[in-house]
C-alpha cells in the first residue's frame, strides 16, 4: 500500500485490520484523500479485488466538539436504509477502536459518478436540471417517508422537542466554537427557543442533505447515494427540508446559493414549486411557520460554519479551505436575524 498521499496513518494496522474483517480483500494497492469535504476525513483505497471509500474521524490532535463527527452514527443509518428508496452505499465494517489505526473509521461501497456543487447547475441542459432538482425532492420525501422503527432505528434519536433540542445543540456547538462577538447570533440564540412551532410525525432526518452531498450516476439525473449522514438521527421533517431550502435564500457565492438567479430560463423550480412538489410526495401540508425554519437553518448553518473555522484555526480542519468559512458566518447570521424579524412585526 502507498502511504504518502496519508502520512498520519497506521497502514499496516489498517492493512491487518481489513485483512480479518472485509470480506473480499485482497490487499490494497494505494490510498489517497478525497480533499473536499469539510468535516470527516474521506479516503479512497484500492485493493486487487476492488475499490473502497474509507471514513474516518479527524486525526488523535483535534479537539472534538461534543457529538460531532459521530461516523458510527453514519455507518449505523447507511447500513439500516439499505434496500429502502433511499439510495446509500453499502456498508462493509465499522472500527471504532481507536488503537487501530489513530482514530475511529469504517469502510464503504465507492460510487462511480457525478458530484454536482453548483445549485445553479452550469453546462448541464434545461431539461436536466429539472430532472436533477426532481430526483432531489424525490430521494428526500423518501427519506421522511421511511418507517425507521421497521428498519432498525426506532432507537436512533430521542422522540419528540427535536427543534428545541437543536438550538440548544447548536447554540451552544456555537459558544464553544467562538472566535469573536458576532451581534446577531446572540439575538438569534435569544429570539429562537422563544419562538419554536409545534412538531408533527418525526421522521428520519439527515440534517446536511444538499446537492453536493449526492452522487449523481454520469448519465442520467439518478442519485446512486446520499453521503454525510453525521448529523443523521430522529426529528422534525420540516426542518431537515428547509435546510436543504436554503440555497433559495442564499445569493450566489454563499454557499452556492441560487437567488436572485432567473431559475425559470435555468429550469429550476421556485422555492414554492419545490415545496409543492415535496408536500404532495410526503402527503404535508405547507408549514405555515415555514420562515421559523429558515430563520433557524440559517443560525445553524452559520453555527456550523463557526465550527469549520475553529476547526481551521486550530489546525484540524479536514479540508484546506475551511478557513474561508469565516466568510459565512455573518452573512448567514444576519439573513436569519432579518427573517426573524420579520416574523415579529
Amino acid at each position: 500500500m502507498s502511504s504518502s498521499d496519508c502520512p498520519e496513518l497506521n497502514v499496516a494496522a489498517l492493512s491487518d485490520y481489513l485483512e480479518e474483517h472485509l470480506p473480499g480483500y485482497g490487499g490494497p494497492l494505494a490510498l489517497t484523500r478525497f480533499v473536499d469535504g469539510q468535516s470527516n476525513p474521506t479516503f479512497k483505497f484500492i485493493s486487487r479485488n476492488g475499490s473502497y471509500a474509507m471514513r474516518t474521524k479527524p486525526g488523535p490532535a483535534a479537539k472534538l466538539l461534543p457529538s460531532a463527527h459521530a461516523i458510527e452514527r453514519e455507518y449505523r443509518v447507511m447500513r439500516a436504509l439499505a434496500g429502502t428508496e433511499v439510495p446509500v452505499p453499502k456498508v462493509y465494517c465499522l472500527c471504532e477502536d481507536e488503537t487501530v489505526i489513530g482514530r475511529a473509521f469504517y469502510v464503504m461501497e465507492l460510487i462511480d459518478g457525478r458530484v454536482l456543487w453548483d445549485q445553479s447547475l452550469p453546462g448541464i441542459a434545461y431539461t436536466e436540471r429539472r430532472a436533477i432538482y426532481a430526483e432531489m425532492n424525490r430521494v428526500i420525501a423518501a427519506l421522511h417517508s421511511v418507517d425507521f422503527s421497521a428498519i432498525g432505528l426506532g432507537e436512533f434519536g430521542r422522540p419528540g422537542n427535536y427543534l428545541a433540542r437543536q438550538v440548544n445543540r447548536w447554540s451552544k456547538q456555537y459558544r464553544a466554537s467562538e472566535t469573536e462577538r458576532i451581534d446577531v447570533m446572540d439575538k438569534l440564540i435569544e429570539w429562537l427557543p422563544a419562538h419554536i412551532p409545534s412538531e408533527g410525525k418525526p421522521a428520519i432526518v439527515h440534517g446536511d442533505y444538499r446537492l453536493d452531498n449526492l452522487i449523481f450516476a454520469r448519465d442520467a439525473p439518478r442519485i446512486l447515494a446520499v453521503l454525510d449522514w453525521e448529523l443523521a438521527t430522529l426529528g422534525d421533517p420540516l426542518a431537515d427540508f428547509s435546510y436543504h431550502c436554503l440555497s433559495w435564500h442564499l445569493p450566489p457565492g454563499l454557499i452556492r446559493g441560487i437567488a436572485g438567479l432567473d431559475l425559470g430560463a435555468l429550469g429550476i423550480p421556485s422555492e414554492e414549486e419545490y415545496v409543492a412538489m415535496y408536500c404532495q410526495r410526503t402527503a404535508r401540508e405547507r408549514p405555515a411557520l415555514w420562515d421559523f425554519y429558515i430563520a433557524y437553518n440559517l443560525f445553524r448553518a452559520a453555527a456550523i460554519s463557526q465550527g469549520i473555522v475553529k476547526r481551521a484555526a486550530e489546525g484540524t480542519a479536514a479540508n484546506a479551505r475551511a478557513l474561508a468559512n469565516k466568510d459565512l458566518v455573518a452573512p448567514l447570521a444576519n439573513a436569519g436575524w432579518e427573517i426573524a424579524r420579520r416574523l415579529d412585526c
